[in-house]
């Protein structure tokens, strides 16, 4: 399975249930760097050293982030859903297909009702 990183504004039910689906994720807050306000760049670089995709809510920086260092371990950028276990089971599904996630933007969106 996937090797993620979330960065601080990131929902934690979600990566909870994306552990329970076999994920090793790994939490800002698990690294001691919540609330430090800890540039993105600074996330993307931790997180590509380390082989995990970032995963955040924050689109406009983190895209731009993508065109600007396309060289990463992969970014997913999501909508936010207060549906945590659907918007994990979205972000699974995209995780397993046969597609690698390293140099990869993947947009996860809440779907319109």
């Amino acid at each position: 399975m996937a090797r993620l990183y979330s960065n601080e504004n990131f929902p934690l039910p979600v990566v909870e249930e994306l552990r329970r689906l076999g994920h090793d994720v790994l939490t800002i807050q698990e690294t001691g760097k919540a609330e430090q306000s800890v540039p993105d760049e600074k996330i993307l670089s931790f997180a590509s050293a380390e082989g995990r995709a970032v995963l955040t809510l924050n689109r406009r920086h983190f895209i731009h982030l993508h065109r600007a260092q396309p060289e990463h371990a992969g970014i997913i950028v999501c909508t936010f859903d207060p549906d945590f276990v659907a918007q994990a089971i979205r972000i699974h599904g995209v995780i397993v297909s046969d597609q690698p996630l390293a140099g990869q933007l993947i947009r996860v969106n809440r779907p319109s009702l």
